[in-house]
């Protein structure tokens, strides 16, 4: 069973930054997609940073464009921790921010392993 616990949410101002920190149950071993969500006020959860693990044939990361250069998501497999480094923080960044995990593909895949969410709040 995999189960996430997550960390490092908080208040920041527009500009500042802040790093998240999601930490695995298990080590999984096989190629799966980890990835960060969040889900601003009064809107749908949407994914914002994958890493693609292929089965260690090299991992492949990406992002929604609404964080695109501004947010690095990094995992450390030795410590089965996904981390979530965001920068630059606006107003339409805060949301509940949480990890899931999928044991497929990023694109098209399942995500059934989900974290409890921590909640990101920025204000200027």
């Amino acid at each position: 069973q995999i189960q996430l616990f997550e960390s490092g949410g908080g208040s920041v101002q527009t500009g500042g930054s802040l790093s998240l920190s999601c930490t695995s149950s298990t080590y999984i071993g096989r190629s799966y997609c980890v990835a960060w969500f969040r889900q601003p006020p009064g809107k749908e959860r949407e994914g914002i940073a994958f890493i693609f693990t292929n089965g260690g044939a090299g991992d492949t990361s990406f992002y929604h464009d609404s964080v695109k250069g501004r947010f690095i998501i990094s995992q450390d497999n030795a410590k089965n921790t996904l981390y979530l480094q965001m920068n630059d923080l606006k107003l339409d960044d805060t949301a509940m921010y949480y990890c899931a995990i999928s044991l497929q593909h990023c694109t098209g895949g399942t995500f059934n392993y989900w974290g409890q969410g921590t909640q990101v709040t920025v204000s200027s």
